[in-house]
């Protein structure tokens, strides 16, 4: 499998306000982190790989519904959204770009669906 790399689409630097550098860098940095835990894992093989990519994932959507619920609290305190708002779309470009390494998306979706049964959790749950 090949190592993943990851980055800050270009259109959330262009739709923060000019002086959101350190906002920029910090999304680098949030990368820097998952791509070297996903790429350390990579070298130890398939299912390494796969289990590190689930942990990102589990993170990220995670990050991805806190920042999601602070753009509704912002606006109901007529607080500007946007700096939420670009997180939120960060956390779901850097899913889209996690499943669009072809060989590490297979793997990724085996491993969530284990887990899902590990858990004990079954589709008819879900209904």
């Amino acid at each position: 499998m090949d190592e993943i790399t990851l980055a800050v689409p270009r259109e959330l630097g262009e739709t923060l306000p000019e002086d959101s550098d350190e906002t920029l860098m910090a999304m680098g940095r949030e990368i820097d982190q998952y791509e070297g835990y996903i790429n350390a894992a990579i070298a130890e093989g398939e299912s390494e790989a796969a289990s590190a990519a689930a942990d990102v994932l589990d993170r990220i959507e995670e990050r991805w519904e806190q920042y999601d619920g602070l753009i509704a609290e912002l606006r109901a305190w007529g607080q500007s959204s946007i700096y939420a708002e670009v997180w939120c779309d960060f956390q779901y470009a850097l899913i889209q770009q996690l499943y669009d390494h072809e060989e590490l998306a297979d793997a990724l979706d085996q491993e969530r669906h284990a887990r899902l049964v590990d858990d004990g959790i079954r589709l008819s749950d879900a209904v």
